[in-house]
């Protein structure tokens, strides 16, 4: 589910300069650009204007705001065009998802707690809470995590919901935020970085709060796993030499999607972002065989060796 509302997972939005790391004992989600936005809604009575949106919401935007605005925000008058469009919405993620989220600071400092104590040397992301254009439920970015509330508000459906899928965000997100893309193609190609990445996020996110990311899924993956590894070695084969985007519909392309990416499209009996599942076994087996667990861990943040980790990681029978 995840993939969907973030677009992508490792570093999308930039800021020249890294806001300064948080105490994970007293790190709180910031929402003073979600309580700004509520505010403006509450004092306007017809449609929101691209005027209203610019001076009110966006001049005085933090770093959140900033990091969401290319690709999701975009300008104040496509928000205006979206508040419009979807007024019960974003009404409804104010009043009734805005107080959940607050009252979540509790699973953020614990999450946080164990994050610290797994990475004592790595500086944990601030979490902005915005308003955006109903299209992303959240991004990172060197040194912050950023938090879609309108979209977060929509797919959850209930304040349970909702508080499972922050606690989803805070703990394999936070992982994402410490992760670093070297931006050269990877050796194995873009699907097993994929896989390794959402894997590793699973893990350390299962290892941090002793939970599965998605039962459902490894329940799945679980009774099936030795059919699926076949696939995907041939999948991994097909994408190993695949640079950039692949052609929609090649059989890359075809492959890729099989894993990643197709939260809402996944192919028909299968859960949505499997790879993530599959990532997170192969990780594993690596791990259970490394010596080293700290150094492992650090691992899962650069992914130095791909093909070492899947070689490492392999189903064996």
């Amino acid at each position: 589910m995840l993939e969907l509302l973030i677009g992508a997972t490792l570093v999308l939005g930039q800021v020249e300069v890294p806001p300064p790391a948080v105490d994970p004992l007293t790190v709180e989600i910031e929402t003073g650009d979600a309580d700004r936005f509520a505010a403006l809604l509450a004092r306007t009575e017809g449609p929101l204007t691209a005027e209203q949106i610019q001076r009110d919401y966006l001049d005085a935007a933090s770093d959140g705001v900033r990091v969401f605005t290319p690709g999701r925000i975009r300008d104040a008058a496509h928000l205006a065009r979206t508040v419009a469009a979807k007024r019960g919405l974003y009404t409804e993620a104010v009043r009734e998802c805005l107080p959940v989220v607050k009252a979540t600071t509790p699973e953020l400092r614990a999450t946080y707690l164990a994050l610290s104590a797994l990475f004592p040397d790595r500086p944990l992301p601030r979490i902005y809470l915005v308003v955006g254009a109903d299209n992303s439920g959240g991004t990172a970015a060197p040194g912050m995590q950023v938090l879609g509330l309108e979209t977060l508000c929509r797919i959850s459906g209930s304040p349970e919901a909702l508080r499972a899928v922050l606690r989803q965000f805070y703990a394999h997100e936070t992982v994402h935020a410490l992760q670093r893309d070297g931006g050269e193609p990877s050796p194995g190609g873009p699907l097993l970085r994929s896989v390794l990445a959402e894997g590793a996020a699973d893990f350390i996110a299962a290892l941090a709060t002793g939970t599965e990311m998605d039962p459902k899924r490894a329940a799945w993956g679980s009774a099936r796993e030795a059919a699926l590894w076949q696939i995907l070695k041939a999948d991994l084969a097909t994408t190993a030499d695949t640079k950039g985007d692949p052609a929609r519909g090649s059989p890359a392309a075809v492959a890729m999607h099989r894993w990643v990416g197709n939260y809402g499209s996944a192919p028909e009996g299968w859960p949505g972002e499997a790879g993530y599942w599959m990532g997170q076994r192969i990780w594993e087996r690596w791990y259970a065989r490394q010596p080293d667990k700290r150094r492992a861990l650090e691992e899962m943040l650069t992914i130095s060796d791909p093909l070492a980790v899947l070689d490492g990681g392999r189903f064996v029978e």
